[in-house]
């Protein structure tokens, strides 16, 4: 006999899953804006679930040739990174950057501008270097033999999420992003799971990656208090990017 509760748990997990990747999932039924909010418990999990697959990749690679160039390796894995998320969160960082650069301290431009579908110049280089600054520390990090971060980068980085969600008015008056904002799940809920998040990021990742990425997202949350007001799905994006490029960086040194 199914478990209703079980069920609920699933459906949200599954949610989850098909909005943070496109690995299929098998969703019956249409999505509610109830079920869309309760899926965010659920971000750090799939996150956790893309790292392992990373892990997987890079050991089954390595396993048939143990000398595999680690610059090769760095590109084949942020490709399937990419593939695996459709860019989700590089659009948001196109977004982000073209408001950033042309809404010229401007609130009303800055919103209008991320809602064009276009990309500009800035909106080009920022993907570039955010791609460019994740393969270095990618090929560093698998140059001395320790691949274990994979497991829990993606993990943190959609950490970010739920905390943003928390912590700051979302601007717009409609959307998915207000989805999260009326029907988020209990705080203790979330705060176990970026609890769980944290400690198995020590484990497998290091305590100044951490304060970097803590620090970042810090700032970045201030830069669109500061201009916006609050964050759009678009601001969410470019915080889970370059959080994630940070959290590499940071695992370098």
């Amino acid at each position: 006999m199914n478990n209703p509760l079980n069920d609920t748990y699933l459906r949200s997990f599954y949610i989850a899953l098909s909005f943070l990747t496109r690995i299929p999932a098998p969703i019956k039924g249409d999505v509610t804006q109830p079920q869309i909010g309760q899926s965010i418990v659920f971000y750090p999990l799939v996150g956790l679930l893309m790292g392992m697959l990373f892990y997987i990749v890079t050991q089954f690679i390595l396993f048939f040739s143990t000398d595999f160039s680690s610059d090769v390796l760095a590109a084949i894995l942020l490709t399937l990174w990419v593939l695996i998320t459709g860019g989700l969160h590089l659009d948001g960082l196109a977004d982000s950057a073209d408001a950033w650069i042309g809404g010229l301290n401007d609130r009303d431009r800055t919103l209008e501008i991320m809602k064009d579908p276009y990309c500009g110049p800035i909106a080009v280089a920022v993907i570039v270097l955010v791609l460019l600054l994740k393969w270095a520390a990618l090929s560093h990090l698998l140059k001395t033999d320790n691949a274990a971060f994979l497991i829990v980068v993606p993990m943190l980085s959609r950490c970010i999420i739920p905390v943003l969600f928390m912590t700051t008015t979302y601007v717009r008056d409609s959307g998915l992003g207000a989805a999260f904002i009326d029907y988020m799940p209990e705080e203790k809920f979330l705060w176990t799971s970026l609890l769980i998040s944290g400690v198995l990021y020590l484990i497998f990742g290091d305590f100044l990656s951490l304060i970097l990425v803590a620090v970042t997202v810090f700032a970045l949350r201030l830069m669109m208090l500061n201009r916006i007001g609050g964050l759009t799905g678009d601001t969410i994006g470019a915080t889970v990017e370059i959080a994630e490029a940070v959290a590499l960086i940071g695992l370098v040194f």
